[in-house]
Formats: C-alpha cells, structure tokens, sequence
C-alpha cells in the first residue's frame, strides 16, 4: 500500500472544465481512489517569501457528477517545498510569461517536491519548439515573421498552415491554398498579435484521416487515439470539435517514440502527449498540459490516470 501522498493541483478553475473529458480531472479522481489529499490552487496564487514558495490552496474532494463534481473545504497557506509530496502543474496555455515565471517559481521546490512535469524542462519545451529538435520525424516547417518568406514557402510546397508558436487547443490554425489568398494578411494579423516568430508548414492531407495523440508515460507509450477533423475543419482537436476513435501506432510511430522517450524521461517530464500525422509526421510535442487520457481509456479500457500515478508514486518513494 503506498503512502498517502499530498498533492498540490496547480490548474485552471474548477467550475469551468468539462469532466466528461478533462485529463486533469482523471488524474485527481484518480489520486483520490488512491487515497491522496488533494489541493487545489491557481498559478496566480502563487508566493515566495524568505526562501518559501507557498501559496492559498483549497482542499478539494472530487466526484464524477456534472455541475456538482468538486468541493472546496476552508483554504489554507500550503508550503509547496515542506507540505506538499507532489505538484501538478496543469493549467492550460497560452505559454506566456505568467506560465514561464510559474516554472520559475516551481522549480525553486523541485528538489523537495516533485513537480510533474519538471518545471525546467517545461520552460526549455514549448511544444512547438521542441519538436524542431527532431527534425528527421517532422514535416517541412518554417518558422518567421517575414511576408517574403513565407510566400516562398508557399511557393515551393504548394500548400500551407500557419499556426501560433505557443499556441495550444488547435486556435488560429489557418490553411492557405496555392494562390496564396490572404497569405499577406495573415501574417499582417499575425504580426501584430504576437511579438514571437510564428510557425508556419507545409499542409498535409493526410490530416483529413486524423492526428493521433500519442500519451508517453516516463518514456514509454501509454496508449493512443485518433482525432479528426470535424465537418469542414482541417483542425482535428477535440477542443475545437475533432472526434476521436480507436488506433494502432505504425511502425514510423513506434520509431518516433522509442527515439523521444529516451528523452523525455532525463528531462523529467513524465506525462506527454505527441501528435502524429499520416502515421509518420511529428508536428507537436505536448508538455505543458497534456490530455487525451480519458478518450484513450474509452477505446482501449487503459486506465492511463492509474499509470501516471504508479510513476509518480514509485519517483516520491526513490526520492523518500
């Protein structure tokens, strides 16, 4: 029987996720069947003081009932680096400097705590950015602010999608045809709501048979889905209306993932979700807050939720 463990669950607000298919969710109902103390808490909320990082966090029960799945008791001071075992840190992106300074915040108790996924590596991580380590996997990409070259882009392969650096839910992804309609107010638009480079890909058809998310778990493959594209989109996230459906990984992914995992597991970030288009192309290394953990259970009857936390509780206990 393991240890109860203190669990501090740095996310976005209770009242406005949907528990049918949240992640993070699983995870806490997850960690409450295994009998750990949970702790809710924003990442605004956070506080250092005389070498202490701490912050407001309120006890929190959760139960699988729509409109009434979470309970807060009385809110507390809960020292993150003395009275907490374990720090989710799992609210959305965007990937901007209130994120970043909350993994610089975080990493400050990272040798006490253990802080999932390590704060460090997050910030060293955008998903967008990192997969560039890989080049051998992805599809042929560009990353700029320039009008120029981006048409030359366009020029040489025809058809393109041009996507936020650190954006996440499938947002503000555009498709640009052959004759370059909108092209130039794209980046125009572009340019002027973000100050970072922008992310910019040859289009691949394959997208319109699905993108699969593929969980890794201290490295090694967990499970998958296949999510497509709603009517008319080429986006296939569920945030964004995608569906998803049962899956096997190609030979391709299983090389993609035997190549990441190595990887993925010194850096410390034990919960990921990569994102595979036509069985070979790697186009996203998710992070920050990965999910996918409930749609893969459904399909697969892997309880994913249960295998973070057997890693999670075997990494406390070599720490202990």
């Amino acid at each position: 029987m393991t240890q109860p463990l203190t669990v501090a669950v740095q996310m976005d607000p209770m009242d406005q996720i949907n528990i049918a298919g949240d992640s993070t969710f699983a995870l806490m109902l997850s960690a409450q069947d295994r009998g750990h103390r949970l702790f809710h808490y924003d990442a605004g909320d956070l506080n250092w003081s005389d070498g202490r990082l701490w912050t407001k966090a309120y006890p929190v029960t959760v139960q699988r009932v729509a409109g009434d799945h979470y309970r807060f008791g009385e809110p507390v001071k809960l020292d993150l680096g003395d009275e907490a075992d374990v720090v989710l840190m799992r609210q959305d992106p965007p990937f901007d400097l209130g994120y970043i300074t909350a993994t610089h915040l975080l990493e400050r108790v990272a040798e006490t705590t253990l802080v999932v996924n390590n704060p460090r590596s997050v910030r060293n991580a955008p998903e967008k950015v990192f997969v560039l380590d890989y080049p051998q996997f992805m599809p042929p990409t560009l990353v700029t602010r320039s009008l120029d070259e981006a048409r030359a882009f366009l020029a040489e392969h025809g058809e393109i999608v041009i996507k936020p650096l650190h954006g996440n839910g499938g947002k503000a992804i555009f498709k640009v045809g052959r004759d370059g309609a909108n092209l130039s107010a794209l980046i125009e638009v572009f340019n002027t709501a973000y100050r970072e480079p922008h992310m910019v890909q040859a289009f691949l058809p394959a997208v319109a048979k699905g993108d699969k998310r593929i969980v890794l778990i201290d490295g090694e493959v967990a499970g998958a889905i296949n999510r497509l594209p709603g009517e008319g989109e080429i986006r296939s996230n569920l945030a964004v209306g995608g569906s998803a459906e049962k899956t096997e990984l190609t030979a391709r992914e299983r090389e993609i993932c035997e190549v990441l995992g190595p990887e993925l597991k010194r850096r410390g970030l034990l919960f990921v979700g990569i994102d595979v288009i036509g069985g070979e192309w790697l186009t996203e290394i998710n992070v920050t807050s990965p999910t996918g953990i409930v749609a893969i259970e459904k399909f697969d009857g892997t309880d994913v939720a249960a295998m973070i936390w057997t890693a999670i509780e075997g990494k406390v206990a070599a720490r202990a």
